[in-house]
């Protein structure tokens, strides 16, 4: 039994290692701009699940847009990410800052688009009243105006005998 219990120990010891923690970049990212290209990545991974195809069919380079669009290159932002990972707590605090710009540019976005079938649905009504006809008849306002009642019926002939 003292032999399989310092076995184990020694396996122990051996199997732990000294996991480093990735050296802050000269070139880090600062976590609010971090956010903002994560999320951006969210936005075009959600696009290449949507509908790949298009985005293949006109070589589209979406990693690079965003490069260009934040100043910086793929070896920063790899850098960048294995650091900020490292720290799980400061990890989940992006993410979660993530998160929240994507629940309010959905909000956004459900609020264009009920605006914009609002508009059609409005558009819709126009065309309809457009597309009547108007009426043949020409109204005058001697034809507006009430005329007495006229009896077809003589009272004399009506009467019974």
């Amino acid at each position: 039994m003292k032999y399989i219990t310092a076995i184990v120990f020694c396996f122990c010891l051996l199997a732990c290692q000294d996991v480093k923690r990735p050296e802050m970049p000269a070139n880090l990212i600062p976590e609010d701009k971090m956010v903002e290209i994560m999320t951006e990545v969210y936005l075009i991974n959600a696009a290449r699940s949507i509908d790949n195809r298009i985005i293949i069919e006109k070589k589209l380079a979406l990693e690079k847009f965003v490069y260009l669009k934040y100043g910086i290159d793929s070896t920063q932002f790899a850098e960048t990410n294995a650091y900020y990972t490292s720290d799980l707590g400061m990890y989940n605090k992006l993410f979660l800052k993530v998160e929240e710009r994507m629940v309010r540019y959905k909000k956004e976005v459900d609020s264009l688009e009920k605006i914009r079938l609002q508009r059609e649905e409005a558009q819709r009504k126009q065309d309809s009243i457009d597309g009547v006809k108007v009426d043949s008849v020409e109204v005058t306002p001697n034809l507006l105006q009430k005329k007495p009642k006229q009896n077809l019926i003589d009272p004399q002939e009506a009467l019974l005998p």
